[in-house]
């Protein structure tokens, strides 16, 4: 039996207050007004006070109205059918193909129990360099790509999911413009990546509400395909979208505000969803990469801050590239142990040697004499940005390791080099 309320005390924006008793947390409730129904979902609750979130805003609604609570929250269709199919923040078709109603689950529940939990063990191979060699992405993994507006993100975003060596792709999309979905669509609907796609994406234009819903609605049907077997790459832009919509509804709902005006369960809210990331015992896996842009590219911003607390590291995408220095996957060590033997050893030496071409480049800005050392660690850091760092370059692993022994020998003899005389026999490119 669905219960029915008439008081609505109050309306402010897209959330209304209604008086209401036995009501659960982020349950749904239908808002019946003059220019018709309207779904809405519970954000919070005071006593007998109810905070509804109306989807698609208060427009039309008055004190009035009926409002019916349906004693579920949100939930979605989860089928085989959803695979290929592009959906709004709350489940309904984008694509005009039909609605799907059959199976539902609930969205937004709680992260796997650590028990059913392994140690992650396997990389998930991007054909992106500075991912694959230095910053290895672990299946089960979460991540977030720390940069700016600008920043060619969502170009990196399409490319991991074309190339990433997963079953499932589900993309994620909050607060996009209008051309960044099409870019998406249409990009992996060419290369045929579409086939193996999930989209859940609010527009700009969308209601706030459903903004929130999607990392929720995303992760609901990343945890069902893993279940059933399927390795699933959740893609999540972006997450400052989401972070300003907890902002706004907060305001709304006069809570007191925390630093720069953000909610005090702003870590809570992120880590509920970044935590959903596994690897299960008996089945597959939820890897999670996610946007953050950061506000004037400060990491002390509140977003990126409670984020670096809560994920295994992070990219960093500055200048069109990932940045070598910043960005960092924790569980890299995991897996490139056992990719190919001099994997470590290109990976830290080419790191150093880049270290070392940023304080000659310093040098050289100040006037000091350039040493030959020095000419040549200029030499190397100008190629390894060009032939390493472009994020142009699109080659698999073991052509990646190749490069990288191919650009040490173009510019430094083998001893110079510090790795082991061992490795440098083997791999080291035999001139002609």
């Amino acid at each position: 039996m669905h219960k029915v309320y008439n008081r609505i005390v109050q309306i402010a924006g897209n959330v209304v207050t209604v008086e209401a008793k036995d009501i659960g947390y982020k349950d749904l409730a239908e808002i019946s007004s003059r220019t018709g129904k309207s779904l809405a979902q519970v954000i919070r609750m005071d006593g007998d006070r109810i905070y509804l979130q109306v989807f698609a805003g208060s427009r039309g609604i008055s004190t009035g109205d009926k409002v019916r609570f349906l004693g579920h929250p949100m939930r979605v269709s989860f089928s085989e059918n959803l695979i290929g199919r592009i959906f709004n923040g709350a489940g309904l078709p984008r694509d005009n193909g039909p609605q799907l109603s059959e199976n539902m689950i609930e969205i937004g529940g709680p992260p796997v129990n650590p028990a059913k939990r392994i140690i992650p063990r396997r990389m998930i191979r991007t054909g992106i360099p500075m991912i694959d060699i230095f910053n290895s992405l672990v299946e089960s993994q979460k991540l977030p790509i720390f940069s700016v507006p600008g920043e060619p993100y969502n170009e990196v975003l399409a490319r991991i999911a074309m190339q990433a060596e997963v079953d499932l792709i589900i993309l994620g999309g909050m607060g996009l413009k209008y051309d960044d979905y099409l870019f998406f669509r249409d990009t992996l609907q060419k290369h045929g990546s579409l086939s193996r796609s999930i989209f859940f994406i609010h527009t700009a234009s969308d209601p706030t509400v459903e903004c929130l819903l999607v990392p929720d609605i995303s992760l609901a049907v990343a945890e069902q395909f893993a279940l059933g077997g399927k390795r699933v790459l959740v893609l999540l832009t972006d997450m400052t979208n989401f972070c300003d919509a907890l902002k706004e509804i907060s305001i709304t709902m006069e809570q007191i505000p925390s630093n720069r005006g953000y909610p005090g369960d702003l870590y809570s809210q992120l880590a509920s969803r970044y935590e959903k990331a596994v690897d299960f015992d008996t089945a597959g896996s939820i890897t999670t990469l996610a946007v953050t842009t950061m506000p004037g590219d400060d990491v002390t911003h509140p977003i990126p801050d409670n984020t670096g607390y809560i994920t295994e590291g992070q990219f960093y995408l500055r200048n069109k590239s990932i940045e070598p220095f910043g960005s960092l996957s924790r569980l890299k060590q995991n897996v490139n142990g056992e990719t190919r033997k001099d994997h470590r050893a290109v990976m830290n030496r080419m790191i150093q040697l880049f270290a070392d071409y940023r304080s000659t480049t310093e040098k050289r800005s100040m006037g000091f004499h350039m040493s030959d050392w020095d000419t040549k660690l200029l030499s190397y850091g100008k190629t390894f940005e060009e032939k390493m760092m472009n994020l142009s370059v699109n080659i698999p692993l073991e052509e990646a390791l190749d490069l990288g022994w191919e650009i040490m020998s173009d510019n430094f003899e083998p001893f110079e080099t510090g790795v082991k005389s061992e490795l440098i026999e083997e791999f080291w490119p035999k001139k002609r």
